[in-house]
C-alpha cells in the first residue's frame, strides 16, 4: 500500500526549453505535487490529448512555495514527441508525485550524486534538497554524450553546473564524447579517482545515490561493492500505469528475505544498489 499521497492535477505548462539532441526541460504548474514531492518520485504525464496513455518522467526540480516542478526528457516516440509540442500556456494532465524516493541517514552524510544523461533529475533533485543544510556533503558527477542541458561556468579548464556551484554543491561533469571542459571517460570513474583520495576511515560515512542507463546503474554498484559504501539506485523502466496494477514494471530484487519481484513504480523506482545488483 502506498504511504505518501499521490495527486491528480491540471498543470499548466510555465516553460519548455528546447536544447541540443533533442532534451527539453518542462516547467509545469503542479503545486500539490511540488509540495510533496521527493528525490526520485516521479510524474506520470499525459503528453495530449490525443493520446490517453501517459508518460513517467523523474521530478528534476521542485518549488513548492513557487508551486512547479520541473521535468528534463529526450524527444523520442509518440509520447514525448507529442509532449514537445506543449506550449507555455497549455495545460497537461499529471499524476504525481508517485515512487519511494532516495532514504537518508545521519550516519552518512557524505552524499555522491551520480547522474547519466537523462538519468540526472533525481540527482539534481536530491542536490537542490540538500543544498545549505550543513548535516549534508553532497557532491555530483554527472555524465552525458549530448551537451548538458543547464548553465555551465568554467573553473580553471573544468565545467561546472552552474546552479549546483551556486547551491555550494560541487560538480563534476564527465563525456565520452570529448565535451569541453569535461573529464573524457565514465562518470563512475571519475567518482572512482575522489573515492580513493577519501581516508579509508570516512568511507563509512558515504552514501552513493545514481540514476542512469542500465550499464551505468550495474558500474555505480560495483563501485559502492569495491570501496564498501552504502548506495542507492533510481531505475528508469518504462511504466504504463504507474499504480502498480499491471506489474509490467516489475524487476528482481535479491532482499534480505529472499528473491522477489519488485514493481519499479510502487516499490521504487529508487532501491538499495545490493538488491539489484548482488555482490560478487
Amino acid at each position: 500500500m502506498r504511504a505518501d499521497p499521490v495527486f491528480v492535477e491540471e498543470g499548466e505548462v510555465l516553460s519548455h526549453r528546447q536544447f541540443p539532441g533533442g532534451q527539453r526541460r518542462l516547467r509545469l504548474r503542479a503545486p500539490r505535487c511540488a509540495a510533496a514531492a521527493r528525490p526520485g518520485s516521479f510524474v506520470h504525464l499525459r503528453c495530449g490529448s490525443e493520446l490517453p496513455q501517459r508518460r513517467p518522467l523523474s521530478i528534476m526540480l521542485a518549488n513548492a512555495q513557487e508551486g512547479w516542478v520541473e521535468l528534463l526528457y529526450k524527444t523520442g516516440g509518440q509520447g514525448l514527441t507529442l509532449l514537445s509540442r506543449a506550449e507555455p500556456g497549455s495545460v497537461l494532465h499529471a499524476m504525481g508525485p508517485i515512487g519511494q524516493g532516495f532514504s537518508l541517514s545521519d550516519k552518512r552524510p557524505v552524499v555522491l550524486l551520480l547522474g547519466g544523461g537523462v538519468g540526472i533529475p533525481p540527482v539534481l533533485f536530491q542536490a537542490q534538497r540538500l543544498a545549505g543544510n550543513n548535516n549534508w556533503r553532497p557532491r555530483l558527477f554527472l555524465g552525458s554524450e549530448l551537451p548538458f542541458p543547464f548553465a555551465l561556468e568554467k573553473r580553471g579548464e573544468a565545467n561546472r553546473l552552474r546552479c549546483a556551484e551556486q547551491w555550494g554543491v560541487p560538480s563534476h561533469l564527465a563525456s565520452n564524447a570529448g565535451l569541453d571542459g569535461c573529464y573524457r571517460g565514465n562518470l563512475t570513474d571519475w567518482a572512482r579517482q575522489w573515492l580513493n583520495e577519501l581516508p579509508r576511515e570516512r568511507l563509512s560515512e558515504v552514501a552513493l545515490y545514481a540514476c542512469g542507463p542500465g550499464p551505468m546503474l550495474k558500474a555505480s554498484a560495483r563501485l559502492a561493492d569495491e570501496f564498501g559504501v552504502y548506495a542507492e539506485l533510481c531505475l528508469e523502466e518504462y511504466m504504463a500505469c504507474a499504480v502498480g496494477g499491471c506489474a509490467g514494471c516489475t524487476v528482481k530484487a535479491h532482499t534480505p528475505d529472499g528473491l522477489a519481484m519488485k514493481r519499479v513504480c510502487v516499490d521504487g523506482p529508487v532501491f538499495p544498489a545490493n538488491w539489484i545488483y548482488p555482490p560478487g
